[in-house]
């Protein structure tokens, strides 16, 4: 170190598939070799070896200037996992958000469903009650108009003793006519009385 020369040797490979080269098992991009050619001293303590890309720096300015690129991808890679980590915290927030609304949404509407549902199952019963109540008014109305007459049979009692006699002298009908005359007379005093009543 210091005033001597260092016997270690660096040696520069370039990668076929892509611009990087490797420096003691380190790939370093043509961006970090580019900038490292830029800010090089041309200072004479140092021993100096020439890489493939014309690059003369000592070892340990080597060593520090792939620390410190080490140590800004480094960085910019935990800056980048920050925010990636930031993004995601924050898609998930807006999306427990999301889920919140709709479930409220969706128990606003059930709630609405359900009072639509009681208020129309209420309107259903008023109106059958109110059209029950207007049909028993009327039949009410038309009874009162129009009065029930109850009719009873006239002269039931001859009537049956008739049918009797008719059954017992099928043959012999003549025999059942002063029962016939009887009934008639009956029938026709039924007859007077009602049209002298008036109904």
């Amino acid at each position: 170190m210091g005033g001597t020369s260092s016997t270690r040797r660096v040696t520069f490979e370039a990668d076929e598939n892509e611009n990087i080269t490797v420096v003691k098992g380190i790939r370093l991009s043509e961006n970090v070799i580019d900038r490292m050619k830029e800010t090089a001293p041309s200072g004479s303590k140092s021993q100096r070896y020439s890489g493939a890309y014309g690059a003369s720096v000592s070892d340990e300015e080597l060593k520090r200037r792939v620390a410190e690129e080490l140590a800004l991808e480094q960085a910019k890679k935990e800056s980048e996992n920050q925010k990636r980590l930031k993004q995601g915290k924050d898609l998930e927030r807006e999306r427990a958000l999301a889920n919140e609304q709709l479930t409220r949404a969706i128990l606003r509407e059930r709630v609405s469903s359900e009072e639509e549902r009681a208020k129309a199952k209420h309107l259903s019963s008023e109106f059958y009650k109110v059209t029950t109540e207007q049909y028993q008014k009327a039949a009410e109305e038309v009874e009162a108009k129009f009065k029930r007459y109850e009719a009873h049979p006239v002269c039931a009692d001859l009537q049956a003793k008739i049918l009797q006699c008719y059954r017992q002298n099928a043959q012999q009908t003549l025999s059942c006519s002063a029962l016939a005359d009887q009934y008639m007379r009956c029938v026709n005093q039924a007859k007077q009385s009602v049209i002298e009543k008036g109904g």
